[in-house]
């Protein structure tokens, strides 16, 4: 019995002197897992913050590529709308020009020139819109019709006179009538017989020469209208023209060497 009961108490002795041992190794095992825990969770706060820090920064570039590609489709746009706009306007501007160019340009038909003027002498040039040349060809007109009236009429009156002197009939004294009152010719009548007769030469040809004119004027306004419809289109730019300058001209020889002064004639087209 006493020696069980040794037993039992040698146990319980070792039992109460392996307690507080295994009482701290589980404190220490606690605090260390404990330590674990607390540096797991830090770890693990820091990897959440990078990531919201990565996915901060991948949505700040894509929000900046967002904002840079709506910025290009708004730039083009305007670009294409600019565009647009610019086209219109040109076209605008260039059928607006041609609507000028097509009311303000005229350009006359020589053909229908030439036949307003063959049938009604300035009609031409009222077709070619030229209405300043008017009063000179029908001044034209007026001036060699008075003058062949007038050389007509000296010319009629003359020959009557040269017929009455010529045929010694006392009866007929016409002739008295181109001479001052009262005016006696007695034995001069050859004399006056060949001033008559000069005379009514001369009236004869001045009427000729006014008939011609008068063709000659009607001739120049067909022609005038014919040639300013056919020359409408005729370029008369500045860079048409004639310039005359002084100029110097130099002539060397193997002895001597000389200067001349003369005038250069130059033409720019």
């Amino acid at each position: 019995m006493t020696k069980k009961l040794s037993q039992y108490i040698l146990i319980i002795l070792v039992a109460a002197f392996l307690a507080p041992a295994r009482g701290a190794a589980q404190a220490r095992l606690i605090v260390d897992d404990s330590t674990k825990v607390s540096s797991v969770k830090a770890i693990s706060k820091k990897v959440k913050k990078q990531k919201k820090a990565i996915e901060a920064e991948m949505l700040k570039g894509e929000t900046i590529e967002m904002l840079t590609d709506t910025i290009k489709r708004i730039q083009e746009a305007k670009l294409q709308t600019d565009t647009a706009r610019l086209r219109m306007m040109a076209e605008s501007i260039t059928k607006e020009n041609l609507k000028k160019a097509t009311k303000t340009a005229f350009i006359p038909d020589p053909k229908r020139a030439l036949w307003l003027a063959l049938v009604c002498p300035g009609a031409g040039q009222i077709y070619n819109r030229k209405y300043w040349k008017l009063p000179i060809f029908y001044g034209g007109f007026l001036g060699c019709t008075y003058a062949l009236m007038w050389n007509q009429q000296m010319y009629r009156d003359y020959s009557q006179a040269y017929l009455d002197i010529m045929d010694n009939d006392p009866n007929t004294k016409s002739y008295l009538n181109m001479l001052p009152p009262n005016y006696d010719i007695t034995g001069r009548e050859e004399r006056f017989k060949t001033i008559f007769k000069n005379r009514k030469n001369r009236y004869r040809r001045y009427r000729d020469m006014s008939a011609f004119a008068f063709v000659g004027v009607y001739v120049l306004s067909v022609i005038d209208a014919y040639v300013d419809a056919q020359l409408s289109v005729f370029d008369i730019s500045p860079d048409l023209s004639m310039q005359l300058q002084p100029a110097v001209i130099q002539q060397s020889t193997p002895l001597s060497r000389q200067t001349a002064y003369g005038i250069g004639c130059s033409f720019n087209f």
